[in-house]
């Protein structure tokens, strides 16, 4: 039988982009951003006026946490890689993806929401 890796470790091997690179990649310019270090950014929110209105907006949401989750962060995840794969242009922000793989539980209370 196949040993998968865990999320923590698939995180751990991640290289993560400058976030130059994925601005640039979202259409937004460097003069754009607020950065904090090489990996995270604000965007500044009057410069989003300069921009084209062509986006759509998706919500994903849920009631209070059950014991197995409802599956926000993996359903959002799916939703824009779907995107992707159909050829938008597609950006995910997690305000507070599930913290229950790194501590190896699962459900409402494992953190983030």
């Amino acid at each position: 039988m196949a040993e998968y890796k865990s999320d923590i470790q698939i995180a751990q091997e991640a290289e993560m982009l400058p976030i130059s690179e994925v601005a640039a990649r979202a259409g937004l310019s460097e003069e754009m951003l607020e950065p904090y270090g090489r990996t995270k950014a604000k965007v500044d929110i009057h410069s989003l006026n300069d921009l084209p209105r062509k986006g759509k907006l998706v919500l994903v949401t849920a009631i209070n946490p059950t014991p197995a989750g409802e599956g926000k962060t993996t359903t959002s995840i799916g939703l824009a890689d779907a995107m992707n794969r159909l050829g938008h242009q597609t950006m995910l922000a997690l305000r507070e993806p599930s913290l229950g793989p790194v501590f190896g539980i699962k459900g409402g209370a494992a953190g983030g929401g």
